[in-house]
């Protein structure tokens, strides 16, 4: 007996840059251009964004409570990590962050700095940032970042 061949509607979508706007980042200075993961470009479990700092920024120490990947396309930057080491990122290098207090970083930004930032969730309350202050370990997030972040709900969106 013969199969009928099932109906797919393809699922792919192309984002071309110039139909995206930039939003506003964690910090003055900063934008990111959401590619996937958000409202406009919605998917299952990642958000990407191009995010760009302007000259002479810096982000302080944070962590996430997910994983985030960074891949340094122009520009260059020294990344912090918890213990306070310094790492000079250029074009090509990648930072990786795991979740949690451990896998906090800092941004100290002179003339500029593009990447591409992969987030672990598209969760609202999964995708804050928490600043943490390096000397006593106490983590804080205004807010503003929380309402933001659309992360005044923590219901399971599954």
């Amino acid at each position: 007996m013969k199969q009928k061949k099932q109906k797919i509607k393809a699922t792919m979508r192309i984002v071309n840059k110039k139909s995206v706007k930039d939003t506003p980042g964690a910090i003055k200075g900063q934008t990111v251009r959401p590619l996937c993961g958000s409202k406009q470009f919605p998917s299952e479990r990642i958000r990407v964004g191009h995010a760009k700092f302007g000259p002479n920024l810096h982000e302080h120490l944070h962590w996430h409570p997910i994983e985030v990947f960074y891949y340094v396309l122009s520009g260059t930057a020294i990344v912090r990590d918890y213990e306070g080491k310094e790492y000079k990122v250029g074009p090509g290098d990648s930072i990786y962050a795991p979740a949690g207090l451990a896998g906090s970083h800092e941004w100290q930004v002179k003339d500029g700095l593009e990447l591409l930032s992969i987030r672990a969730t598209t969760d609202g309350h999964r995708r804050m940032q928490f600043t943490v202050d390096r000397a006593t370990g106490v983590s804080s997030i205004d807010m503003h970042e929380i309402n933001r972040m659309d992360a005044t709900s923590f219901e399971s969106h599954y």
